[in-house]
């Protein structure tokens, strides 16, 4: 993960993003650009283990993969999380960053350095809380945790819930029901 700290506009964030060489993706979280690399194997497995288990519990949502949003209190910043549940067809229609009005939860799986992780960690948690998306859930990989942030007020989230690896973590309405968090690599 690169991260460049310049000021820029949305449209200058736009063409920068268009320019990348395939397998690389580009976010504006908090005014920072940030550059990612197409995620391996362990980080789409953790994605799929959550997926799935949404999928299993609420079968009228659904987890979008890296769906563009325009997240911050003002939405100027853009985001792709890696995971992004909403009702199934919200995203039909929607232009390339899409409004998360509709977003119910954004999945964050770290990958990299535990440098990295931070961005997962703080910014883009307070990105979410700043939009208004009910809950942020993070899988930090480096501290074998899983994280539930929900509850956003005043742009930040407050209420949080975590669980190690193995554990089952309570998910909060309109999930309610208990992560299993085992399969998690």
């Amino acid at each position: 993960m690169t991260i460049l700290e310049p000021t820029v506009s949305v449209d200058e964030f736009d063409a920068l993003d268009d320019a990348l060489p395939e397998g690389f993706t580009a976010e504006l979280v908090n005014g920072r650009i940030i550059v990612v690399p197409a995620p391996e194997g362990d980080h789409n497995e953790n994605v799929a283990v959550v997926t799935r288990q949404i999928f299993a519990a609420r079968p009228k949502l659904w987890m979008y993969s890296e769906a563009g949003l325009a997240v911050g209190a003002y939405r100027e910043g853009r985001a792709r999380p890696d995971g992004v549940v909403a009702a199934t067809g919200y995203f039909r229609g929607q232009p390339a960053w899409a409004d998360p009005s509709g977003v119910l939860l954004v999945l964050e799986v770290t990958s990299g350095r535990d440098a990295d992780a931070e961005v997962d960690r703080t910014e883009k948690r307070a990105a979410y809380a700043a939009t208004g998306i009910p809950a942020y859930l993070l899988v930090d990989r480096h501290r074998r945790e899983v994280v539930v942030y929900w509850a956003p007020s005043d742009g930040r989230y407050t209420h949080q819930s975590s669980v190690v690896f193995g554990e089952q973590l309570a998910l909060p309405d309109p999930f309610g029901f208990d992560l299993e968090t085992s399969q998690l690599v």
